[in-house]
């Protein structure tokens, strides 16, 4: 990450089956050593069993769960003298996405059992729209950090 310059950002293209970015952007989350297709499978695959279970549009219950995963503040640690501070700090709305996002796929690569990935995934998700689940728990764990060290927050830079 540069410290002068700003980084350029490539756009996103809208993925094909949904035409919606964000999906496109947790393909690209999810694919690991650039198995692009095996990570489109995957979020294909769980939105579909979004879709069977949740009898709701598997775009909607997606964004749902996005926006119950996004956090709004989290602590940033700061050096003043020779003590380290945890400063809560405001996220900007391309890492509030990008952190809900990284969130749910950790909960679901984590869900225990002999489940597939997308079975994990759908579950995952429809457990975030429904504000509970692994992911709920992280985000407002990350809220409560910040809210107990507030008192430091006029260290913010």
């Amino acid at each position: 990450m540069p410290r002068r310059a700003k980084v350029q950002h490539r756009p996103v293209l809208p993925d094909p089956k949904y035409n919606n970015k964000n999906v496109t952007r947790l393909v690209g989350r999810l694919m690991w050593d650039g198995k692009r297709s095996l990570a489109e499978r995957i979020v294909y695959q769980a939105l579909e069993l979004v879709e069977q279970r949740a009898k709701r549009n598997p775009i909607e219950v997606y964004e749902q769960a996005l926006r119950a995963a996004t956090p709004m503040i989290e602590v940033k640690p700061r050096r003043v003298g020779g003590a380290t501070y945890q400063v809560p700090v405001e996220i900007r709305g391309e890492r509030k996405t990008a952190l809900a996002m990284r969130w749910l796929i950790a909960s679901s690569r984590n869900r225990s059992g002999g489940r597939s990935m997308a079975e994990k995934l759908a579950a995952e998700l429809m457990d975030a729209a429904a504000g509970q689940g692994a992911t709920i728990r992280k985000r407002e764990e990350t809220h409560k950090m910040a809210e107990s060290n507030k008192a430091f927050a006029h260290y913010r830079y």
